[in-house]
């Protein structure tokens, strides 16, 4: 599988996940949540941003547990709860969000 972006072909695993992250940048995350069935919102961005900068500290994308706790730390109890993260990602706020922030799938992730 593979995403074109900027006039760049980028490739990406079966499931649409990029194999290199560094090809990532916000035109492709539009067009990943394009076909991912999703309009990017500012609320969407924020988690985006959330998860890349989470990655960058850590070298991991966080499985939903993770994420939801590290969000609420960060963001407060109203954004970091399952509820509000399924309305953003409805497949899944860990595999869905890790997808269009261009890092892997989480570990756990099925």
């Amino acid at each position: 599988m593979a995403y074109t972006s900027n006039g760049a072909t980028i490739e990406a695993d079966e499931e649409g996940y990029l194999t290199d992250i560094n090809q990532w940048n916000e035109d492709l995350a539009g067009q990943i949540a394009k076909d991912e069935g999703i309009t990017m919102s500012p609320e969407h961005w924020e988690v985006v941003n959330f998860l890349r900068e989470y990655y960058a500290e850590y070298q991991i994308a966080p499985a939903v547990r993770v994420l939801t706790k590290a969000i609420a730390k960060k963001m407060g109890p109203d954004k970091g709860n399952n509820k509000y993260l399924y309305e953003l990602f409805p497949y899944g706020p860990g595999k869905q969000a890790c997808k269009i922030a261009g890092l892997p799938k989480p570990t756990g992730c099925v």
